[in-house]
């Protein structure tokens, strides 16, 4: 490389663009660089020696040499078109290989599912074909097939922390995963791999668009032209023609399976092209108005719900029954709670442990209500569970792996139970401990009809899991306790623990833990993961007691209903699990006004509402469907019964909403973080640090001056310092509970700060802004 011209150009140029009085700006730029010249040289010549010695090694002139390289750029370059029918196929090879972690997996996947595998191919050599276009066809072809490769390797990576492979809605999970760092599912050492490869990529790609050669005398654009748009054209017509023929599919009940039967890129294509709902064949106003009117002749028709109650020794009597839960103040509080992860290990075999890890929860399973709940996801996509159990809706319904809360519940608000509580004159509550904009939560629970939200931010965590990544639940008592305590009519709380969550460690943490754990068949590794596992969910039965125990001392009817939101990602399969279905989860309650047990199993959009059904509670447009379907007899799952709720919830989410024309019509909230006011009471200098005390801080607290953010330390729950040098005398601060991308979620009181040598007490802006109403009404 001559550098001396590229100095003097430069130099030049730099000159020809100042005034003539600035040409010694040139010069001292070519002097600049003449001296760091050397520097840069040295760098070049070391990156450029090995790549010298490979490229005059006597097997590299060999091959270069010889009649097969000949025949290869003859093939490619006479015959290029059919040289990406084989170079397809290798690229869905490997993109297979790296998403099923086994050559011999990939290889099974072109014998046994020929089909899906010609038809991505077909994908890829159709997306290749984009090469023709341009002149520097090497280069393009580089970049496309580099683009499926870096997508099977995401997949890859993906799929070693979780089930559910890679899809189109990850990607806008992009900001939620950056804060979470600390969660095992990236280290840093990872994510600057990831980085550093991204650049050698790009660099590659910058090298090789230099030295790649053009391709002599092509055929005239039009007709190049003419062939790429026939061969994308071709994709759709295609595609149908395989759908109807049962080759393909386009939809997935089991997401990872269906990425295993029909292929990652046409899974992820799915994720990408199917996205939200699909009109239903024959919707219409009459439709809608038909589905609600019949909903509502079956509500109005019921008796009061009547179940059995327990005598003060716990016995029962058959002939013991009420006709109906009083309404007003003496309506029971409801408590939904997402158990994350929960898996009992007795359904699997290969499981031994020490002891029962869950003898509170199986004390519940004997004693109350309890069943398998089916979910919609595997080892990964709570909210997909959440969305079902909160608003009876069903996520089958939406694209392959979609989070409706990260998609169509950033434009619009859905019915929820939520909706049909308040209608009733519950209060509505969320508590996790767990960042709110995570999931879009904050904005998804106002769609839904919460009133209030107590996420991590707003809770003061000082417990984590051994490994320091997941909070433990028992701060969500307190904070169960505090939303129920803010309002005096009846609760519904839905709560969110996290205490289960993965990743899971495969190595030994704890070395002396409560249950020792051997799995059966398993690796080292595995086992240790596996006893990890149980010792947490062996914590978040003791939590459950706690909770349970916590809100019977409020002398309240309340009945709790638990659900797992998933399995937990530990490779399961069908094969290992009792009841042969990994979509299966448990769900048990609690309650403690003698509601009758009765066990049975239930979609997860089916949960809540059988148990209102059982409370006497009816209305809802949503709720009464599902209260009238399974009343008909109807089994969930099937055509008979999804055919209407996806009537209903197509009209609800991207129809006319006919739905709330016909019965009850439900909106947003305005959603509320938090129900305690966070604080400040005083403010003081000490080490050179202003202490400020006052309530409800956490960790999530900021401080600003002025309205603007400075550095703030946590010390505690009542304290927090910052630089004395921040703040000055006549300031205003706020304490401010910030959740991710800057957002606002609770704000204090304002406080005007002292000077330290102010002989006056501190008083806070309202009382200032008092004294000045004073005075001027005496003036």
């Amino acid at each position: 490389m001559d550098y001396d011209y590229f100095i003097t150009l430069f130099a030049y140029c730099l000159a020809k663009m100042v005034p003539a009085r600035h040409y010694l700006i040139g010069g001292f730029m070519k002097k600049f660089l003449n001296i760091i010249k050397p520097f840069f040289s040295s760098i070049g010549s070391v990156i450029k020696k090995p790549f010298t010695i490979l490229a005059n090694s006597k097997i590299v002139n060999w091959y270069l040499d010889s009649k097969f390289h000949k025949l290869w750029i003859k093939l490619w370059t006479d015959y290029a078109f059919w040289m990406h029918v084989p170079l397809a196929m290798c690229i869905v090879f490997a993109m297979e290989w790296l998403s099923r972690h086994s050559f011999l997996k990939a290889a099974g996947f072109v014998v046994h599912h020929t089909g899906p595998f010609l038809f991505n191919s077909y994908c890829v050599f159709v997306a290749l074909s984009i090469s023709f276009l341009s002149k520097r066809r090497g280069w393009w072809r580089l970049f496309i097939s580099m683009f499926f490769i870096i997508l099977g390797i995401i997949n890859c990576v993906i799929l070693l922390n979780r089930v559910s492979p890679f899809g189109y809605t990850d990607l806008y999970m992009i900001s939620d995963l950056l804060t979470m760092q600390d969660s095992n599912y990236f280290s840093a050492e990872e994510a600057t791999i990831s980085v550093i490869a991204l650049i050698i990529y790009i660099i590659v790609l910058i090298v090789f668009a230099i030295k790649c050669p053009k391709k002599q005398n092509p055929q005239k654009f039009w007709k190049r032209l003419l062939l790429v748009v026939a061969l994308f054209v071709s994709l759709n017509p295609l595609t149908i023609f395989l759908r109807n023929s049962g080759i393909m599919t386009s939809y997935f009940g089991n997401l990872s399976q269906g990425y295993l039967d029909y292929g990652y890129l046409y899974g992820f294509s799915t994720s990408v092209l199917d996205r939200g709902m699909n009109r239903p064949f024959g919707y219409s106003e009459s439709k809608i108005k038909s589905i609600v009117e019949e909903d509502q002749a079956y509500i109005n028709s019921l008796e009061s719900t009547k179940y059995e109650i327990a005598d003060e020794e716990g016995n029962t009597d058959g002939n013991l029954t009420v006709t109906e839960i009083d309404t007003g103040d003496n309506q029971p509080n409801i408590v939904v709670m997402l158990l994350e992860s929960f898996y009992d290990v007795s359904e699997s075999d290969f499981i031994e442990t020490s002891e029962d890890p869950i003898p509170f929860i199986h004390y519940l399973e004997a004693n109350y209500s309890t069943g398998h709940c089916i979910v919609p996801v595997v080892g990964a996509g709570t909210c997909n569970s959440e969305f079902e159990v909160l608003t009876g809706l069903s996520c089958n319904f939406f694209g392959p792996g979609e989070y409706p809360q990260k998609t169509i519940l950033k434009e619009t608000d859905v019915e929820s139970y939520a909706d049909v509580l308040s209608e009733d004159g519950y209060s509505t509550h969320v508590v996790h401990n767990n960042g709110g904009n995570f999931y879009s939560r904050a904005n998804a629970f106002s769609m839904m009809g919460f009133d209030s939200f107590t996420s991590k931010e707003l809770l003061d965590i000082t417990d984590y899991t051994p490994l320091g990544n997941w909070p433990t639940d028992d701060i969500l008592i307190e904070g169960t306790m505090d939303a129920m305590d803010s309002t005096e009519c009846s609760d519904f709380v839905y709560t969110i623990t996290v205490e289960g969550h993965g990743a899971y460690p495969t190595y030994q943490v704890e070395e002396d833990p409560v249950i020792d754990v051997n799995c059966v068949g398993k690796t080292e590794a595995e086992n240790w993961a596996w006893e990890y596992y149980v010792n947490r969910i062996y914590n978040v039965d003791d939590f459950v007691k706690q909770y349970i125990e916590a809100l019977d001392a409020r002398g309240e009817d309340t009945l709790v209903i638990m659900f797992g939101d998933h399995l937990p990602t530990m490779g399961l399969t069908e094969s290992e699990v009792l009841t042969g279905d990994l979509y299966k989860t448990k769900y048990f309650t609690w309650n403690n006004f003698g509601m009758e047990k009765i066990d049975m199993d239930l979609a997860s959009y089916q949960l809540v509402s059988e148990f209102l059904n059982r409370l006497d509670i009816h209305n809802g447009n949503i709720n009464a469907y599902h209260q009238t379907a399974m009343a008909a007899g109807k089994q969930y799952g099937t055509s008979e019964y999804m055919n209407d709720l996806k009537m209903l919830q197509y009209d609800i989410m991207y129809g006319d909403r006919y739905t709330y024309k016909y019965g009850t019509e439900y909106g947003p909230s305005d959603l509320i973080m938090g129900v305690k006011d966070v604080t400040i009471d005083s403010a003081y200098y000490f080490n050179g640090r202003l202490h400020i005390y006052g309530d409800q801080f956490t960790k999530w607290s900021k401080v600003f001056v002025n309205g603007e953010q400075i550095s703030t330390k946590y010390e505690s729950g009542q304290v927090l310092s910052v630089k004395a040098d921040d703040v000055k005398n006549g300031d205003i601060i706020t304490v401010c509970q910030m959740g991710s991308s800057n957002t606002v979620f609770r704000e204090s009181n304002k406080y005007v700060v002292n000077d330290p040598s102010d002989t006056e007490e501190d008083v806070t802006a309202e009382e200032e802004s008092d004294e000045d109403e004073e005075n001027s009404s005496e003036e």
